[in-house]
């Protein structure tokens, strides 16, 4: 007979302890929860929990009109939320068959392209702090502040910007906008190497990144990962260059890749990343100037909706800002999926349309939540302290990962 009593936590009979990290921890970036089963410092097993803040976006969108989901998607990835509303647009854009005017799709990319800069300075510069060096991350503060000043400029918000329209822009871009930009593109590239300078070569850094959480190319693709940290371990997926989109295959750029898929790799990826997103602004900003001027929408008045203005002084503007408000136009009975390469991977919408003003069905491909599926299997046989840099290397955005 057993007279030992049982214990169900932290049993002191047992060798190992349990840990809550999470969902409230500094270190977890965002509300999820990880219980975590210790050796020591080694984790032994782990179980991941999410959900924590979970919104309900897809069942919201089914009662909601198309125009007005942007708030929704805003909320998504709220460190380059321009890329989901994009990404969004987009996809109505596919099921109404509405196409673009070039000089549109070429502000659109600068646009997303300045979002991506934004995610990848909040990303590495947590990398960071999370090893120890607090510098780099107040240096790029400064610089993601520039970016929400164009971005102010352009729209009236900064984080959750509600950019954009279907068919195009609710305006277009003012002088000082475009001042703003060309003054970014001056600035930022000595800070961008300060900052490689003080990261890429440091030893400390080095030798605290280089080797933890590596994953090869064959596990990363049978977890469905993408963006930075799968062309981490060198698989040259980007949605821009596999799947064109608002005219991306006009523009020269790199797809930068590692060779390890580790922690210092994604680091290195998304700095490098960085760089070719300057390269693809200042390829905009060319391409502009050979663009007929004040065009940022489409000609889709059965979907724009018309400018105020227009709608106390014209009729026409008045009955069509009425149907478009009231859903009185037909839409397609179809279902379209369309994606975009957002600051973490692929991030996709797949409509079902039954023909009314609102999706029957959506649902989105978030990034943050399919890369997130690893992190426990992949944190066994770890260190506590090298589970902790490789959350932070994933960017998990807990509005993403929820929804």
């Amino acid at each position: 007979m057993n007279n030992h009593p049982v214990y169900t936590d932290n049993d002191p009979q047992k060798e190992t302890i349990t840990l809550n990290l999470g969902p409230t921890h500094p270190a977890t970036h965002g509300v999820f929860q990880n219980v975590l089963e210790l050796d020591g410092e080694r984790i032994v097993s782990g179980v991941s929990t999410i959900g924590y803040i979970h919104r309900a976006f897809e069942k919201i969108a089914e009662h909601r009109p198309f125009y007005q989901i942007t708030p929704l998607t805003d909320r998504l990835n709220y460190c380059s939320s321009p890329i989901n509303n994009m990404g969004w647009h987009m996809t109505v854009e596919k099921l109404l068959n509405i196409q673009t005017p070039k000089r549109v799709d070429y502000l659109r990319v600068i646009i997303m392209e300045l979002s991506r800069i934004s995610d990848h300075l909040i990303c590495n510069g947590i990398l960071g702090v999370d090893t120890g060096a607090f510098t780099g991350f107040l240096y790029l503060m400064e610089e993601r502040e520039h970016i929400y000043e164009i971005f102010e400029e352009v729209c009236g918000a900064r984080l959750t910007t509600n950019i954009g329209r279907i068919g195009g822009f609710e305006r277009d871009f003012n002088d000082i906008a475009f001042a703003k930009i060309r003054g970014f593109l001056e600035k930022f590239p000595p800070i961008l190497k300060e900052f490689e300078t003080l990261f890429n070569r440091n030893r400390i850094f080095i030798e605290r990144t280089s080797g933890v959480a590596a994953v090869d190319p064959e596990t990363a693709l049978n977890y469905s990962w993408s963006g930075p940290i799968l062309r981490a371990t060198g698989v040259d997926y980007d949605v821009r260059v596999n799947e064109p989109y608002s005219s991306y295959q006009d523009f020269d750029f790199d797809i930068p890749v590692g060779t390890t898929g580790d922690v210092y790799d994604r680091f290195i990826v998304r700095n490098e990343e960085m760089w070719q997103s300057l390269r693809i602004i200042e390829q905009a900003m060319q391409k502009l100037e050979k663009e007929p001027k004040d065009v940022f929408h489409a000609d889709v008045p059965e979907f724009y909706l018309p400018a105020k203005e227009s709608v106390y002084n014209n009729m026409e503007a008045l009955i069509y800002h009425f149907k478009i408000v009231m859903g009185e136009i037909d839409t397609p009975k179809t279902e379209v999926y369309h994606a975009v390469e957002g600051g973490n991977g692929e991030l996709g919408f797949y409509l079902v349309n039954d023909g009314g003003r609102s999706p029957y069905r959506l649902h989105f491909r978030r990034p943050s939540f399919i890369n997130y599926q690893m992190y426990a299997p992949m944190s066994s046989g770890m260190l506590l302290s090298d589970a902790i840099i490789n959350m932070s290397s994933l960017n998990v955005i807990a509005g993403e990962l929820d929804a």
